[in-house]
């Protein structure tokens, strides 16, 4: 026994780095030499210690007493008096009294299910040993975790779980953070006595995001009880009784909630893991960085994982103001993107139209020498959205060096409300929303636009019964809602006490408006903020003690751009530039820049603006820099750099403060914390991180709208999935689509720029595409003598046709393309090609047959490519198609005009 006490007390030692509250546990049950126990007592405590000195909580179960004594109660854990409020379970008070009790199916903000019985505890006057995740405590109770009887239940327990276990911890992606090995070193037995067949579960396709292997499930629930009542789906569910119980999805269906991913963090074993990152690291390999997100307004705290230079995977980090300890799944699964696509090396445009790569000096000077012709009022700035506030400060002082005031932010509109930061805050606080009984959306879907505040509504619904009223186009939602209207008519209704929700809105105590930023692009902006002002003002949702009037942002750089006051009119300052600087600006309209207009993009990723740039500088991502951020709540916060920056990239800032001096307006800053004290002085609160700055309320309201117009327009993100330029990159999201991305579009394309979804192969709609393929992009080696066209096959028959790896290019049934004819009336070809090692074409041939048996000639692909054209791969598509129609490129392009622009 003693050898087995010095083992244990070795492998606690080693437990300490890798999980402290398992760490705690040991030492617990086998206290240390230095402790004062001998090595021959430490196996066994006595029934009932002497009073334990005082410990700390339990990360997580620090409470604060209700200021009633009569709403508190005393309890005694192994001897240890605590007070703790009503209502609080005997392994809450355990935690408060710093005893880490195991537990498998116990979360703290999930219901209570009992399942697993890991967390028994011995209880005065109880006959047996209680689950203390059930069991609330009661005044005077006296709580004993460490008593001979309460081990030997635990390790009971952990005998029959590993019983039916499968021993793949080798092959296991949760080893190393897995909580079913940690709780079996510290409260399981040393051997097993179950000799019979291990049961087996069949895996369960919940999608292209979490890995199934169903046999390592220890039925705790977690999973199902996140997905009803955080997720708000009724995906998971536990099916069949005793040995044949498994959880499953009822029918065969996907897991399609936007927040699918958080079941990896809380699966408490290998049952559930992330398939993206299957088989790729172990946890120990990894180094962590504690950041922030930025592919939406809210700013979710997470931790990105790293090896080497490279990003491996983003989990969540806990902060209860913000996202608690959940992350959406574009946060969770947007990695893969920052390593596709990427600007290496400043680029110069040539006369040929082709992209050359140059020193940061050539292309400074190039950018310089061009400012210098053009008069101060043609110039203009624009900072992309995800943009950090230190190179959107260093822009405007740079733009505005240069005579020039047109300095603006993709997303802000024409005339955004800046005069007040709570015209376009979230003035309640994303935390506040569960403080509401009525929400009012008006022109927002926040399931889509912010997945963590649509969590947090969802939960105070569920938990209140809180009502939802819903202006705007038919939506999505996971909770009970009302359709009140989609125009404006029906806020005016509401304003003026006509509509029948004017009845909730009174009975509110603390009701919340919440406004979509999407109404910054409408032309009736102000009037529509109006009249949502004076709902406001009507119904008391603006008071001294209650703010719950709220703008949702869509971008991660909008209300710092507001602060920093970024808010030039878009389209009056881009009918008029001769020089145009994108900041990250890939969505902005530039249907109106004039054609002889000089354009620099400075950015992290080749995306459409790319195709107008004549400079290129490549900039680092949010995991490669420092930067700050303001979330939609006004809160500031900092990315901290996980990676290093890939090829001669640099920060933002710093390419515009290097810029500066090339061009004769040297800003008078040369590190970051100079351009953060230049910060300070245009806004303080951009300064206080981790706070929040009240904001003033207006009190005046302007003539409301009498128009009647669809609310909004259309929705600004109809696939959260692919809200941003880097998310449709990636290739686990792009099948996470809704509608989904074809997979023949991201296995024979490339997805760059021009080349980015195919529609639907059994839709057989255009291929449509807004830019000429004229695109430098980042491709790998390719021998341009190469004589024979090589290609895969892949054959999809019916829509509805289940993917099939052997047909969808997995097998290696590699031909040579044969000349096409007309025989065939049902079939098409998607033929992928590459001219001169920069431009990827996608054509789709409808009405051609194909053999794949053998051939000479890529034909009609080579009748309208040109001779130096490598074609890549040819897809084979069946389908209803008209044999005299051929649709390529882009939509309405005449045959010839086509071929022109190819060669």
């Amino acid at each position: 026994m003693a050898f087995l006490a010095r083992a244990l007390r070795q492998s606690n030692s080693h437990l300490s780095s890798r999980c402290p509250a398992v760490a705690a546990s040991c030492r617990w049950i086998f206290p240390t030499a230095a402790a004062g126990s001998s090595e021959a007592g430490a196996a066994v405590a006595p029934a009932d210690p002497e009073l334990p000195p005082p410990r700390e909580p339990v990360g997580g179960a620090r409470v604060e007493l209700p200021p009633n004594p009569e709403d508190a109660l005393e309890v005694f854990v192994d001897g240890h008096a605590v007070r703790i409020p009503k209502g609080f379970t005997v392994l809450q008070a355990c935690e408060v009294a710093g005893v880490d009790i195991p537990r498998f199916c116990y979360h703290s903000r999930l219901s209570i299910a009992g399942n697993c019985r890991m967390c028994l505890v011995e209880v005065e006057k109880s006959p047996k040993p209680v689950a203390s995740c059930a069991m609330p405590a009661l005044p005077g109770m006296k709580i004993k975790t460490n008593t001979p009887v309460a081990k030997k239940a635990r390790e009971g327990v952990m005998e029959f779980l590993l019983m039916n276990h499968p021993l793949d911890c080798p092959i296991c992606d949760q080893g190393g953070e897995c909580d079913l090995q940690d709780q079996s070193m510290a409260f399981g037995a040393d051997r097993g006595r179950f000799t019979e067949m291990k049961r087996s579960v069949v895996d369960k396709n919940l999608g292209p995001l979490v890995k199934t292997v169903m046999t390592r499930c220890i039925q705790c629930t977690r999973c199902v009880r996140f997905a009803t009542e955080v997720a708000g789906v009724q995906d998971l569910g536990m099916l069949g009784r005793g040995s044949g119980e498994e959880i499953g999805t009822y029918v065969e269906k996907l897991m399609t909630s936007e927040l699918s991913g958080n079941v990896i963090d809380i699966c408490p074993v290998g049952a559930l893991t992330s398939k993206p990152f299957a088989f790729k690291a172990r946890n120990w390999e990894l180094k962590g960085t504690e950041t922030i997100d930025v592919t939406d307004a809210v700013g979710s705290n997470i931790r990105v994982d790293s090896r080497g230079p490279e990003v491996m995977r983003i989990v969540p980090r806990l902060n209860e103001d913000i996202n608690e300890e959940w992350i959406s799944d574009k946060t969770r699964f947007c990695y893969d993107g920052l390593k596709r696509q990427r600007l290496n090396d400043p680029m110069i445009r040539g006369p040929d139209g082709r992209f050359k790569a140059v020193t940061w000096r050539d292309a400074l000077a190039v950018v310089a020498e061009v400012l210098h012709q053009v008069k101060p009022e043609e110039i203009t700035g624009v900072a992309g959205k995800l943009s950090d506030a230190e190179s959107m400060m260093a822009l405007k002082d740079f733009v505005n060096r240069m005579g020039s005031d047109k300095v603006l932010c993709e997303g802000n509109g024409p005339n955004p409300p800046a005069d007040l930061r709570s015209n376009y805050l979230m003035n309640t606080g994303i935390a506040g929303l569960e403080k509401a009984d009525v929400f009012l959306l008006v022109g927002t879907q926040p399931r889509v636009e912010a997945s963590m505040v649509n969590a947090r509504i969802q939960k105070t619904v569920k938990a209140t019964q809180a009502k939802v009223g819903y202006i705007g186009p038919p939506a999505d939602f996971n909770y009970d809602h009302e359709h009140l209207g989609t125009g404006p008519q029906t806020l005016v209704e509401i304003a003026e006490g006509r509509h029948p929700f004017c009845s909730v809105l009174q009975s509110a105590k603390n009701p919340v408006i919440i406004a979509g930023a999407g109404l910054f692009e409408r032309e009736d902006q102000d009037a529509l903020f109006s009249t949502i002002e004076t709902v406001a003002k009507k119904f008391n949702v603006t008071r001294p003690d209650w703010n719950g009037l709220n703008v949702l942002l869509l971008h991660a750089a909008q209300a710092a751009a507001l602060d920093l006051g970024l808010i030039a009119n878009p389209a009056e300052s881009i009918k008029s530039a001769k020089f145009l600087y994108l900041m990250g600006a890939d969505d902005i309209s530039l249907d109106k820049l004039p054609e002889d207009a000089f354009v620099v993009y400075q950015g992290h990723h080749g995306d459409k603006a790319v195709y107008r740039a004549n400079v290129i500088l490549p900039s680092s991502a949010f995991s490669e820099k420092e930067g700050t951020y303001e979330n939609t709540e006004g809160c500031t916060q900092w990315t901290i750099p996980a990676v290093p920056t890939v090829g001669d990239a640099r920060d933002d800032w710093k390419i515009i403060r290097a810029l500066s001096e090339v061009a004769g307006a040297q800003l008078p800053y040369d590190s970051l914390s100079d351009v953060r004290d230049r910060i300070s002085t245009v806004a303080p609160n951009l300064i206080h991180v981790d706070e929040k700055e009240p904001c003033t309320i207006t009190s005046e309201v302007k003539p409301p709208v009498k128009q009647q117009q669809s609310l909004p327009q259309t929705v600004p993100y109809p696939n959260c999935h692919l809200a941003r330029s880097t998310l449709t990159r990636h290739v686990m999201v792009l099948h996470c689509a809704t509608p989904p991305v074809s997979p023949l579009a991201t296995r024979s394309c490339r997805l760059h720029g021009a080349c980015g979804a195919l529609p639907h192969p059994a839709a057989a709609t255009a291929r449509t595409l807004e830019h000429p393929p004229r695109l430098f992009v980042s491709v790998g080696d390719t021998r341009a003598d190469r004589a024979v066209c090589r290609v895969r096959r892949r054959v999809r028959y019916e829509e509805e046709d289940e993917e099939d790896d052997e047909e969808w290019g997995h097998n290696e049934d590699v031909a040579r393309m044969e000349r096409y004819t007309e025989d065939a009336r049902d079939q098409a070809l998607l033929v992928k090609a590459r001219v001169d090692d920069e431009v990827e074409v996608v054509l789709v041939f409808k009405g051609f047959s194909s053999s794949l048996s053998g051939g000479t000639a890529a034909d009609p692909a080579r009748s309208v490519l040109p001779e130096r054209a490598i074609i890549q791969s040819v897809d084979v598509v069946k389908g209803p198609f008209d044999p005299n129609n051929i649709e390529y490129l882009e939509k309405g392009l005449e045959w010839e005009d086509f071929k022109g622009r190819l060669q």
